[in-house]
């Protein structure tokens, strides 16, 4: 069992940055992959960005390559998604999950955070 709870979401002005994080408990954090995605109100959720377990493969959705990078920190069992040059339609309820395959699917996570709201004003 891998419980969730991100942070850092906030107010931001366009062309600014946050960083969320996402604490987990469980001793078995290490062996997950770990993905952020985000949600806006009537729209399926959609995957941002995802590491593998070892940390080795990194996966970014198209429209935040060069913008966002996501990290992880095993020893602190926490994953983090660093959001630079920020746009209003970065603007969503972004959730941290844990799984064990196909890292950009949304069905193949098995643990999700609670959310925490980012809100880009233009």
């Amino acid at each position: 069992q891998v419980q969730l709870v991100e942070s850092g979401g906030g107010l931001v002005q366009a062309g600014g940055s946050l960083r969320l994080s996402c604490a987990a408990s469980g001793r078995t954090f290490s062996s997950y992959n770990m993905g952020w995605f985000r949600q806006v109100p009537g729209v399926e959720r959609k995957f941002v960005a995802a590491i593998r377990w070892t940390g080795g493969s990194l996966y970014y959705a198209d429209s935040v390559k060069g913008r966002f990078t996501i990290s992880r920190d095993n020893a602190k069992n926490t994953v983090y998604l660093q959001m630079n040059s920020l746009k209003p339609e970065d603007t969503a309820v972004y959730y941290c999950a844990a799984g064990m395959s196909a890292p950009r699917v949304v069905s193949s996570y098995d643990y999700w955070g609670q959310g925490t709201q980012v809100t880009v004003s233009s």
